[in-house]
Protein backbone atom coordinates (compact mmCIF):
# COMPACT_ATOMS: atom_id res chain seq x y z
CA UNK A 1 0.00 0.00 0.00
CA UNK A 2 1.29 3.44 -0.88
CA UNK A 3 1.85 5.90 1.90
CA UNK A 4 0.41 9.43 1.68
CA UNK A 5 3.95 10.77 1.44
CA UNK A 6 4.64 8.59 -1.61
CA UNK A 7 1.46 9.87 -3.29
CA UNK A 8 2.38 13.46 -2.46
CA UNK A 9 5.93 13.12 -3.78
CA UNK A 10 4.94 11.33 -6.99
CA UNK A 11 5.93 13.40 -10.03
CA UNK A 12 4.89 12.75 -13.54
CA UNK A 13 6.96 13.43 -16.59
CA UNK A 14 5.57 16.33 -18.57
CA UNK A 15 4.79 16.11 -22.21
CA UNK A 16 4.77 19.04 -24.44
CA UNK A 17 1.82 18.18 -26.48
CA UNK A 18 -1.55 16.92 -25.50
CA UNK A 19 -0.41 16.45 -21.91
CA UNK A 20 -2.40 17.05 -18.83
CA UNK A 21 -2.60 20.41 -17.21
CA UNK A 22 0.10 20.44 -14.56
CA UNK A 23 -1.98 22.59 -12.23
CA UNK A 24 -5.00 20.32 -12.50
CA UNK A 25 -2.87 17.22 -11.91
CA UNK A 26 -1.16 18.88 -8.94
CA UNK A 27 -4.51 20.01 -7.45
CA UNK A 28 -5.95 16.56 -7.99
CA UNK A 29 -2.89 14.92 -6.43
CA UNK A 30 -3.14 17.33 -3.47
CA UNK A 31 -6.79 16.39 -2.92
CA UNK A 32 -5.96 12.73 -3.45
CA UNK A 33 -3.09 13.02 -0.99
CA UNK A 34 -5.35 14.57 1.66
CA UNK A 35 -8.06 11.97 1.15
CA UNK A 36 -5.53 9.15 0.97
CA UNK A 37 -3.80 10.43 4.13
CA UNK A 38 -7.15 10.45 5.97
CA UNK A 39 -7.89 6.94 4.73
CA UNK A 40 -4.38 5.76 5.59
CA UNK A 41 -4.64 7.15 9.14
CA UNK A 42 -8.14 5.75 9.52
CA UNK A 43 -6.88 2.37 8.32
CA UNK A 44 -4.07 2.43 10.90
CA UNK A 45 -6.50 3.46 13.64
CA UNK A 46 -8.93 0.72 12.65
CA UNK A 47 -6.14 -1.89 12.63
CA UNK A 48 -5.09 -0.75 16.10
CA UNK A 49 -8.73 -0.90 17.22
CA UNK A 50 -9.04 -4.41 15.75
CA UNK A 51 -5.89 -5.49 17.60
CA UNK A 52 -7.26 -3.97 20.81
CA UNK A 53 -10.63 -5.66 20.34
CA UNK A 54 -9.01 -9.00 19.52
CA UNK A 55 -6.95 -8.66 22.69
CA UNK A 56 -10.12 -7.91 24.66
CA UNK A 57 -11.88 -10.88 23.07
CA UNK A 58 -8.96 -13.10 23.96
CA UNK A 59 -9.05 -11.80 27.52
CA UNK A 60 -12.80 -12.38 27.81
CA UNK A 61 -12.49 -15.85 26.26
CA UNK A 62 -9.89 -16.68 28.90
CA UNK A 63 -12.27 -15.42 31.59
CA UNK A 64 -15.11 -17.43 30.04
CA UNK A 65 -12.98 -20.58 29.97
CA UNK A 66 -12.00 -20.01 33.59
CA UNK A 67 -15.64 -19.50 34.56
CA UNK A 68 -16.71 -22.62 32.69
CA UNK A 69 -13.99 -24.66 34.37
CA UNK A 70 -14.97 -23.21 37.74
CA UNK A 71 -18.60 -24.04 37.09
CA UNK A 72 -17.75 -27.60 36.10
CA UNK A 73 -15.62 -28.00 39.23
CA UNK A 74 -18.43 -26.56 41.36
CA UNK A 75 -20.94 -28.94 39.81
CA UNK A 76 -18.59 -31.87 40.38
CA UNK A 77 -18.01 -30.80 43.97
CA UNK A 78 -21.74 -30.38 44.54
CA UNK A 79 -22.40 -33.88 43.18
CA UNK A 80 -19.62 -35.27 45.35
CA UNK A 81 -20.98 -33.52 48.45
CA UNK A 82 -24.48 -34.73 47.63
CA UNK A 83 -23.22 -38.29 47.23
CA UNK A 84 -21.28 -38.11 50.51
CA UNK A 85 -24.31 -36.68 52.32
CA UNK A 86 -26.46 -39.51 50.97
CA UNK A 87 -23.89 -42.07 52.13
CA UNK A 88 -23.69 -40.45 55.56
CA UNK A 89 -27.48 -40.45 55.81
CA UNK A 90 -27.57 -44.15 54.97
CA UNK A 91 -24.87 -44.84 57.55
CA UNK A 92 -26.75 -42.86 60.20
CA UNK A 93 -29.97 -44.72 59.42
CA UNK A 94 -28.25 -48.13 59.61
CA UNK A 95 -26.56 -47.19 62.88
CA UNK A 96 -29.88 -45.94 64.29
CA UNK A 97 -31.64 -49.14 63.25
CA UNK A 98 -28.89 -51.23 64.85
CA UNK A 99 -29.02 -49.16 68.04
CA UNK A 100 -32.81 -49.48 68.14
CA UNK A 101 -32.60 -53.28 67.66
CA UNK A 102 -30.02 -53.53 70.42
CA UNK A 103 -32.18 -51.38 72.73
CA UNK A 104 -35.23 -53.53 71.98
CA UNK A 105 -33.26 -56.71 72.65
CA UNK A 106 -31.96 -55.29 75.94
CA UNK A 107 -35.47 -54.22 76.99
CA UNK A 108 -36.80 -57.72 76.19
CA UNK A 109 -34.02 -59.28 78.25
CA UNK A 110 -34.79 -56.92 81.13
CA UNK A 111 -38.50 -57.75 80.80
CA UNK A 112 -37.78 -61.49 80.96
CA UNK A 113 -35.52 -60.93 83.97
CA UNK A 114 -38.13 -58.81 85.73
CA UNK A 115 -40.83 -61.39 84.98
CA UNK A 116 -38.63 -64.09 86.55
CA UNK A 117 -38.01 -61.87 89.56
CA UNK A 118 -41.75 -61.24 89.84
CA UNK A 119 -42.52 -64.95 89.63
CA UNK A 120 -39.85 -65.68 92.27
CA UNK A 121 -41.34 -63.02 94.56
CA UNK A 122 -44.80 -64.48 94.00
CA UNK A 123 -43.54 -67.95 94.96
CA UNK A 124 -41.71 -66.56 97.98
CA UNK A 125 -44.91 -64.74 99.02
CA UNK A 126 -46.91 -67.98 98.71
CA UNK A 127 -44.26 -69.88 100.65
CA UNK A 128 -44.21 -67.15 103.33
CA UNK A 129 -48.01 -67.14 103.48
CA UNK A 130 -48.09 -70.94 103.77
CA UNK A 131 -45.50 -70.87 106.56
CA UNK A 132 -47.32 -68.07 108.38
CA UNK A 133 -50.56 -69.99 108.04
CA UNK A 134 -48.90 -73.15 109.34
CA UNK A 135 -47.33 -71.19 112.21
CA UNK A 136 -50.64 -69.60 113.08
CA UNK A 137 -52.38 -72.96 112.94
CA UNK A 138 -49.72 -74.50 115.17
CA UNK A 139 -49.97 -71.55 117.56
CA UNK A 140 -53.73 -71.89 117.59
CA UNK A 141 -53.36 -75.58 118.34
CA UNK A 142 -51.01 -74.74 121.21
CA UNK A 143 -53.52 -72.29 122.55
CA UNK A 144 -56.27 -74.87 122.30
CA UNK A 145 -54.06 -77.39 124.13
CA UNK A 146 -53.31 -74.86 126.85
CA UNK A 147 -57.01 -74.02 127.33
CA UNK A 148 -58.24 -77.37 127.20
Amino acid sequence: MLTPLEVENKRFSKQMMNGYSVNEVDEFLDKLTLDYEKMYKLNIELKEKIDELESSISHYKTIEDTLQNTLLMAQGTAEEIKKMAHQQAETIIKESELTAKEAIAQIREEKVSEMRNFEDLKKQTEVFRARMEALLISQLELLKDIDG
